[in-house]
């Protein structure tokens, strides 16, 4: 069955994608308000009755700020760790919070969503992987570098929502104070442009179709420079921006 994938917003300012097939769909990560989740989703088509559950990677308020409320007027469970939960500081009714753990498949409906652990600085941050029928889906934002995880799962994906940070050339020569820009460029931080194309050259499968360029930089990065790297390397992959101002297109996998 083909799944529909779509980022309804990627940046410092939010983080919010969306993936599923004609029935049913989950949100990775809710960093954006509610009202603004219903809105975009509304514009792209999709209906937030289809939407099952909602998927936490780490407590940083860019993929939290809206999931109290966008769970409580839905009743969509969160799966959220244990850990992340605790330093989340977010209030959500415990009938609603569901622990997941790496390595232990949750199923909903006909989607099985992995999770599996990342380098980031959060308490216990997760990547997750999206399977329907054989195809995979991957959200792979919020990686100082990729490890062994990350690179296993890219190499099964048929499109991936992928961090592409910074350029580092922007970020050294940026405003940025040091403490920030080593944090960013740390093996707890983000990725950069030339890290995430050095995964994407060395590790995509030949079936691979889509990869959206997510958690961009407003001051360190610039797209059409990131978009344009990546297409010299495509063969023929759709190469889309995830944006920090709105949503994506929906793309159909299959």
């Amino acid at each position: 069955m083909p799944l529909n994938i779509a980022s309804l917003n990627s940046g410092s300012n939010g983080n919010c994608y969306y993936v599923g097939n004609e029935s049913e769909a989950i949100l990775v990560d809710a960093g954006i308000s509610c009202r603004e989740t219903e809105k975009r989703l509304s514009g792209l088509g999709l209906s937030i009755d289809h939407i099952q559950a909602i998927f936490i990677s780490h407590e940083h308020s860019d993929h939290i700020r809206g999931v109290e409320v966008l769970a409580r007027k839905h009743r969509l469970p969160v799966y959220i760790t244990e850990a992340t939960l605790r330093n989340s500081r977010l209030k959500l009714d415990e009938s609603l919070v569901v622990p997941f753990r790496a390595g232990f498949p949750v199923h909903i409906g006909n989607l099985e969503i992995n999770a599996f652990p990342k380098k980031h600085d959060a308490a216990d941050p997760h990547c997750f992987t999206i399977t329907d029928g054989g195809i995979t889906i991957g959200v792979f934002t919020d990686i100082g570098e990729p490890c062994e995880g990350v690179i296993c799962s890219f190499s099964q994906c048929r499109a991936v929502f992928l961090e592409a940070n910074y350029d580092e050339k922007m970020l050294e020569e940026g405003s940025y104070p040091w403490f920030l820009k080593n944090r960013i460029r740390g093996d707890h931080g983000h990725l950069s442009n030339q890290q995430a194309l050095d995964l994407f050259a060395r590790h995509k499968p030949p079936f691979m179709t889509h990869v959206l360029l997510s958690h961009l930089s407003h001051d360190n990065n610039n797209p059409e420079l990131v978009r344009e790297l990546f297409k010299k390397q495509a063969n023929g992959i759709e190469i889309a921006i995830a944006s920090r101002y709105g949503a994506t297109e929906v793309y159909r996998v299959q």
